[in-house]
């Protein structure tokens, strides 16, 4: 996750299927990549999961998307091993991007990782800080992320979320991109 798509990230796994690359980002935003619809080439397509949200999109949003898109395509994967590129740039606080992830969000979020990387590949996850631009903010999400791997995971129960406008947006968009490879969206 970041406020910025992972262009670079992408171009170097795009036709690669053996890696999953999910990324969720503001969108229209800086690079100017990262549509839904960019979905790998070749043996690589399916293998690249775009989410893009629209600006404003808060923990709410980011919470339907993790437990609707990107927790399901990660558990069809079994990933062997989970890296996690953390840029915590879309904080309500963060003067950049025009997100509102809270610092409770970032936490939830690296628990659902924390959690299918404990089922799915013996616990193998890193974490990669990429960016954050308030020094607060950043501080208490860096913090909050070491607490969750430090710490043992329970389960994290669904939150029946519902749905909200940009979430919806984003999952119209990825499920008519993703149909093709991850049926069960």
């Amino acid at each position: 996750w970041d406020v910025h798509h992972g262009n670079g990230t992408q171009a170097a796994f795009f036709d690669d299927p053996s890696v999953l690359y999910i990324s969720t980002h503001q969108y229209p935003f800086y690079p100017g990549t990262g549509a839904a619809d960019d979905v790998g080439v070749g043996r690589g397509a399916g293998y690249t999961v775009n989410i893009p949200l629209e600006a404003g999109a808060g923990d709410k949003d980011y919470r339907i998307v993790f437990e609707r898109v990107v927790l399901p395509i990660m558990e069809a994967f079994a990933p062997n091993l989970l890296l996690l590129s953390a840029g915590y740039d879309a904080h309500d606080r963060d003067p950049l991007g025009g997100m509102h992830v809270s610092t409770e969000g970032y936490t939830q979020m690296t628990g659902m990782l924390r959690a299918l990387a404990d089922r799915s590949c013996g616990g193998r996850m890193a974490v990669v800080t990429e960016g954050g631009y308030d020094i607060d903010s950043l501080r208490e999400c860096l913090q909050a992320t070491l607490e969750v791997m430090e710490s043992p995971v329970s389960s994290w129960a669904s939150s029946d979320a519902g749905s909200t406008e940009r979430a919806d947006a984003a999952l119209r968009q990825v499920r008519r991109a993703q149909a093709p490879f991850w049926p069960a969206l």
